[in-house]
């Protein structure tokens, strides 16, 4: 490969920030959820890289077809590969790509094609363009780029006030927030971005705990596995709350001890025919094995903020919970689904023309 660039290139990251700042002289883009691909083509060999670095071309042959086709001869693009069912972006299907398994990847390429989103370009010819001011790079991007199908370009905009309205309306075909990219360099592995991530809170049954990894058991909690009740009764797991200090996990083993007496007693994840549907722990893609866990009593009820929920219904949150509060004055049998914001529907394929219009309900 006769690039200036050849990969593995380390992409720009962003850093959290609490709200979409006015005059801070910002590229503002839609936050998409999917996995980070760099994108390096020399004439017909295109390869597809992962933020870790890794190859990612024969997890994706659909994606590298339509880049062959999409592309100028000799470019470097960074972006976002993305799976979509019903009009909203799906991280579970997307996941489902990961298959060791060539017959299993050919399959999924057909029944849950990926597009790729572009939303930087760093090298185009023999020109690297790092330190190309983003606004320019954005120019050079739309004009080498066509879209097709299958490979988008990001919207993109200047204006503070349009990207507070895609941070509310793009969540609802499942885009994850909204990114600030300052008008300067592309600066490889450093936090230079800004994300801009929706944030909620739900109260929780604390239903299980894991021990942390590096004590013994009884020591330091790792994390407490959560729990809401859905509309037949039946308790799901919807993720964990971990993130503690080390002086927090060893107090917490000591404050969580009363609730495992018992715990395994008539416990609903213990049942095999307990009706939910999600569980923990269980046998996956990802674990050839049952990751083990302690059952405690449903007596605590504790407060999480959460991004977003994934998996359609009963959902599960998107990633780890963080511990708000505990909540003595809720009974466990109220924390339902129906706690949970639901963001307003909009179509992807809106998004990707860069429309603010909402949905409206039924078209």
């Amino acid at each position: 490969m006769a690039l200036p660039l050849t990969p593995p290139v380390q992409p720009m990251l962003a850093k959290p920030s609490k709200s979409i700042p006015d005059g801070a002289d910002l590229v503002f883009e839609p936050k998409w959820d999917g996995f980070r691909c760099l994108v390096f083509r020399d004439g017909p060999e295109v390869t597809l890289q992962s933020r870790s670095g890794k190859p990612l071309n024969r997890y994706f042959p659909e994606a590298v077809a339509a880049l062959s086709t999409a592309l100028l001869d000799r470019v470097v693009l960074d972006g976002e590969l993305v799976v979509d069912r019903d009009g909203r972006l799906d991280f579970d299907a997307l996941s489902e790509r990961i298959h060791p398994a060539k017959s299993r990847v050919d399959l999924l390429a057909e029944q849950t094609p990926s597009r790729f989103i572009a939303f930087d370009v760093l090298a185009l010819g023999d020109a690297v363009l790092l330190e190309t001011p983003a606004v320019e790079r954005r120019r050079t991007l739309e004009d080498l780029l066509t879209p097709t199908g299958s490979v988008h370009l990001t919207p993109a905009t200047t204006d503070a006030d349009l990207a507070r309205q895609w941070f509310t309306i793009f969540e609802g075909a499942g885009l994850d927030g909204v990114m600030g990219k300052p008008n300067g360099p592309y600066t490889p592995n450093k936090r230079t971005m800004l994300k801009f991530k929706h944030a909620r809170t739900a109260d929780c049954v604390v239903s299980g705990l894991r021990w942390h990894k590096d004590t013994e058991p009884g020591e330091a909690v790792g994390s407490l596995m959560l729990g809401l009740y859905d509309n037949t009764g039946a308790l799901n797991h919807v993720g964990v709350v971990g993130s503690f200090t080390a002086a927090r996990r060893r107090e917490l083993a000591v404050e969580m001890a009363e609730l495992i007496p018992g715990g395994a007693e008539a416990h609903p994840w213990s049942q095999p025919d307990n009706g939910a549907s999600r569980m923990p722990g269980a046998i996956s893609r990802w674990r050839t094995t049952e990751q083990p866990w302690v059952p405690l009593r449903l007596e605590r009820v504790v407060e999480v903020a959460y991004e977003h929920t994934e998996g359609g219904y009963p959902s599960r949150f998107r990633h780890t919970a963080q511990f708000r509060h505990w909540r003595p004055d809720r009974e466990p049998s109220s924390c339902t689904y129906e706690q949970l914001e639901e963001p307003a529907t909009y179509d992807l394929e809106s998004v990707l023309r860069g429309e603010v219009r909402a949905r409206e309900q039924g078209s």
